[in-house]
């Protein structure tokens, strides 16, 4: 089993506001940096722009971006998100992202080779905000074993 995970932000400026400038200019070298970190194994893109911040699954909200990843272990990815580079864009946050009042990273084990799905991501995101951390959908902080699948057992 992999680790898949996925974030949302509400920007505090659109795309060419000088406030995120520093933000989007990272952005190829944040995801390089994330395709080079041992444990990686897949993360969201839409295709044009080599990243996902023209995917809008909150249609009435067209500042929130959501970023989507799969790493091998749990350890990998969090050695990504606070032992590396991309630590410095983590501690900026604020500058970039408007604070929310709810769960905003969502972690669930997916299948070794399977790509997530959007929709499903939206779904465990909406899970663990309704009721807390479950095998299905949870945190860094409270985070689960991959449960094996029965043809394994």
């Amino acid at each position: 089993m992999h680790l898949a995970q996925l974030n949302i932000g509400r920007l505090v400026a659109p795309e060419g506001d000088p406030r995120v400038a520093d933000f989007y200019a990272a952005l190829d070298e944040i995801n390089a940096l994330a395709e080079s970190s041992p444990g990686f194994v897949w993360r969201m893109v839409d295709g044009e722009t080599n990243n996902a911040t023209t995917l809008r699954p909150y249609q009435q909200d067209p500042d929130m971006l959501v970023n989507m990843s799969v790493w091998e272990t749990r350890e990998a990815l969090f050695d990504y998100v606070y032992r590396s580079a991309h630590m410095e864009y983590v501690r900026r946050r604020r500058e970039f992202f408007v604070p929310l009042r709810e769960v905003f990273t969502v972690l669930w084990w997916v299948p070794e080779g399977s790509v997530p799905d959007l929709d499903d991501a939206m779904r465990r995101l909406e899970h663990l905000r309704e009721n807390g951390p479950t095998p299905y959908a949870f945190t860094f902080r409270q985070s689960f074993e991959p449960e094996l699948p029965e043809s394994v057992l």
